[in-house]
């Protein structure tokens, strides 16, 4: 389940991650009670990403400002989505962003800590430079100097940022947590880190073993869907970004942190990516129209060029819409193949019943796999 950003630094703070002062934001008028000094930037408390590209962050210098904004952003739907929370947080002018996460590797099924000097809101246009050390062992600090000097970070920096992994790791295991994300990780002119922004993922399996999570969740509001107009759709939808390569398969997925394990384990199993891409990370829970549509788009762009023999696509979501996504994904390849050559599709999603799910694909040149290690193997066996 995806804690809001709030939430997050709620448990950064418990674990002595560096964060902002901040204040949570009911209504508008709350500013007018704001204990933080201007200036401030206010941010959209909703599961999806590129909240800053639709307009969900605003900088603001005074209360008349604030309360303006805060009542447009508290109206403006991201990806179907309109916060019941904003978060007003002290302005930070940072030198450097970083992008830092932990989360589980699916092929050696251990905790693996990725980092990148690359951080920030185009994060996702640079994941072949994301690097990544699994934690293959007894955890101590040297899995995180070792992520910082794969990094290229030097100097101070080195100790300064692998300490926060360390807390970052520390709390992933604590909590029984999917993903511990902090993009970016702002770097002072004078050295100083801070966590910007944060994204953590709790496994819903292990939440009766942390009433604190319980509690967090419960406090977290309803988000209501909002049908936007087409051309609202344009203005909000954020663009998906294909990263070309040069080899013969196709990567699709849906999480950053998922697209960058997917890819590196599809080179360490010497496959040669055409390229990759991400289609978003927000929608575990649902089918929405949204994201329908991404998922059409995502498997028309790393299709459309003929070098790509296989495809290969790693999804996350809950498991009551497993079978669903596959009777989705099964219906517009269907649609497609009726115009188009179809090349080889590979689909990973744990936990499926493959007997169960095959049947929709007859007579189409599809693989079902609940193992990413299997998956992997097969979609470069077919592109040879």
């Amino acid at each position: 389940m995806d804690l809001l950003e709030y939430q997050a630094k709620t448990l950064f703070r418990q674990m002595s991650i560096p964060v902002l002062p901040s204040q949570r934001i009911d209504q508008a008028q709350d500013l007018k009670g704001l204990t933080i000094p201007y200036p401030v930037v206010l941010k959209s408390q909703v599961r999806a990403g590129g909240r800053g590209k639709a307009g969900g962050i605003r900088f603001v210098e005074n209360t008349i400002d604030a309360v303006a904004a805060a009542q447009m952003i508290f109206n403006l739907p991201i990806r179907g989505e309109c916060p019941q929370v904003l978060l007003a947080e002290a302005k930070y002018d940072a030198d450097r962003e970083l992008y830092l996460a932990v989360t589980l590797d699916p092929g050696s099924r251990r905790p693996v800590l990725l980092g990148s000097q690359q951080g920030g809101v185009n994060v996702e246009a640079t994941l072949s430079k994301i690097q990544q050390v699994i934690v293959d062992q007894d955890f101590s600090p040297f899995y995180a100097r070792r992520l910082m000097l794969k990094m290229g970070l030097e100097g101070d920096l080195i100790l300064s940022v692998s300490t926060i992994v360390e807390k970052m790791y520390r709390l992933f295991v604590e909590k029984d947590l999917d993903l511990v994300e902090i993009n970016p990780l702002g770097i002072s002119p004078t050295g100083e880190v801070m966590a910007l922004d944060g994204k953590v993922i709790a496994n819903s399996g292990a939440l009766g073993r942390h009433e604190d999570l319980i509690l967090l969740l419960k406090a977290q509001q309803t988000y209501h869907a909002v049908s936007l107009p087409k051309i609202a759709d344009e203005l909000f939808h954020p663009q998906l970004n294909l990263v070309e390569l040069e080899g013969n398969m196709g990567i699709l997925c849906n999480g950053a942190g998922l697209t960058m394990a997917t890819l590196d384990l599809v080179m360490q199993s010497s496959g040669k990516p055409a390229n990759f891409l991400n289609l978003g990370g927000a929608d575990h829970y649902e089918i929405t129209e949204d994201f329908r549509q991404r998922l059409y788009r995502g498997i028309d762009l790393v299709t459309q060029s003929k070098q790509v023999k296989v495809v290969i696509a790693n999804l996350w979501v809950q498991p009551t819409i497993r079978f669903p996504i596959l009777v989705e994904i099964a219906g517009y390849l269907k649609r497609k193949a009726r115009t188009t050559n179809l090349p080889q599709f590979v689909f990973r999603l744990a936990g499926i019943d493959l007997e169960s799910c095959r049947e929709q694909f007859a007579d189409l040149p599809v693989n079902l796999f609940d193992r990413l290690d299997l998956a992997v193997v097969a979609a470069i066996n077919l592109a040879k």
